[in-house]
């Protein structure tokens, strides 16, 4: 397989900028390493779908490019077992009418040895005569690893995280239950994704840290693909930024409530600007596991509405189209090898959207911030510091200067449209391979 450009080497390809669009993978004029021929894909994700973000924008991609894409899932929720989509024919676990439903959700788990997967995953790529097998992450890899092999077909790790370090992560804010020892033990997936790594024909990754980490592990880098968690050129906001001359600094931040993503320090901050009297109004979009703990925190800080407002859980479509009307888009997540390895989608978000970037110093996120000029950088866990990029913003004329070059470095280098092309390339060619 061919090495595939970095976003900051590879040029822009020319189009229209729809969504999602690319030209079709299987014409004789393909470049090399593109399939063509319409293949079919069968591309496993561990969770219910819909909807993850990054499954329905790959998958969208590779039907519009003309293959055939089966989308396996877990299936909690009692959803028909097989349902036509428009990115994808998604075929879901069946489930045990006969057993109880914890029993069914615990033998579905996403465990790396499950026998109901292992089946499963067998069963569809079987029926469906798939030329490849696609895995979102390290949980379910080794059963597609497993699958593959037998049928004789390549398969492709999508690592949207470093998944050994998240779990780290997580058990580090203290959130450890009784069997986490077993289905999510940091120690485990490390040995498993070293195990799985130098066997796969394939791995993409969301960011040039993760990149260079998955080389250093001894994959070949021809094998290691930058396909990142970008917007597609269409909806890149060109509309003018919020009113400058407004006095209130509106911020949002979007993604999970949780304690590693930083909020604690957001609210602290928040404070520190309310007991200024800084005009503020910052708002909360998402859900999560701690999410009544940080409104309650926010209580205890005396950060009452329009101060501090969380949203829960709103549709995509809705938090988008609300952000545009904000000034800074917030990311405060916390530094740490977590981080320092993957990108949020948040962040792209931000920038097409027309809004100024605030983020923790974590490794990319610092890296292309700094690089593109579209906002500011504080140090981690460090209220003090967040509420003085905060205070900076302020100011109409830099947070406009800054939102112009998060748009322009969108347009010119961070969208879906170009990690599109990297993703058809590497799928054709480890088939072709």
């Amino acid at each position: 397989m061919r090495a595939a450009p970095t976003p900051d080497s590879a040029a822009a390809p020319s189009g229209s900028g729809t969504a999602w669009r690319a030209n079709p993978a299987f014409t004789e004029n393909a470049p090399a390493g593109r399939a063509r021929r319409p293949l079919s894909i069968c591309m496993v994700w561990q969770a219910d779908y819909p909807w993850d973000v990054r499954a329905e924008k790959i998958a969208a991609a590779l039907t519009e490019a003309g293959h055939r894409v089966t989308l396996v899932a877990r299936n909690r929720l009692a959803r028909p077992e097989v349902e036509q989509l428009p990115e994808a024919t998604v075929r879901r676990l069946p489930r045990w009418r006969w057993a109880p439903q914890w029993l069914d959700d615990v033998t579905t788990f996403p465990a790396f040895l499950n026998p109901r997967w292992l089946r499963h995953i067998l069963q569809v790529a079987r029926h469906t005569r798939a030329d490849v097998i696609l895995c979102r992450d390290l949980p379910l890899a080794v059963p597609s690893l497993l699958v593959a092999r037998r049928l004789g077909i390549p398969v492709v790790l999508d690592m949207a995280e470093n998944y050994p370090a998240m779990l780290r992560l997580r058990r580090s804010t203290g959130r450890r239950r009784v069997w986490d020892d077993i289905v999510r033990n940091p120690a485990a997936a490390q040995r498993i994704e070293r195990w799985v790594l130098p066997r796969l024909d394939g791995v993409l990754v969301v960011v040039e840290e993760s990149r260079q980490r998955v080389i250093a592990m001894g994959v070949r880098p021809a094998r290691v693909v930058l396909v990142s968690n970008t917007p597609p050129l269409a909806r890149v906001d060109l509309r003018p930024a919020a009113p400058l001359g407004e006095d209130t600094l509106r911020v949002v931040y979007l993604g999970r409530v949780e304690a590693q993503r930083g909020i604690g320090t957001l609210l602290e901050a928040a404070a520190l600007l309310r007991a200024e009297g800084f005009p503020l109004a910052l708002t909360i979009y998402g859900g999560g596991v701690d999410l009544e703990l940080f409104r309650q925190r926010a209580g205890a800080l005396a950060l009452a509405p329009p101060t501090v407002v969380f949203r829960g859980q709103v549709s995509n479509a809705t938090a988008l189209s609300e952000i545009a009307q904000a000034h800074v888009g917030i990311i405060p997540h916390w530094r740490g090898e977590h981080c320092n390895t993957t990108v949020p989608n948040k962040l792209f978000d931000y920038m097409a959207a027309g809004l100024a970037v605030v983020t923790s110093d974590a490794a990319p996120l610092k890296r292309i911030v700094e690089a593109c000029g579209c906002g500011l950088v504080y140090q981690d866990r460090d209220a003090a510091d967040l509420a003085h990029a905060l205070r900076r913003l302020r100011d109409a004329t830099v947070r406009r200067e800054a939102a112009m070059r998060g748009r322009a470095a969108v347009q010119t280098t961070y969208h879906w449209e170009r990690d599109v092309e990297r993703l058809l390339d590497v799928v054709g060619s480890v088939v072709a391979g």
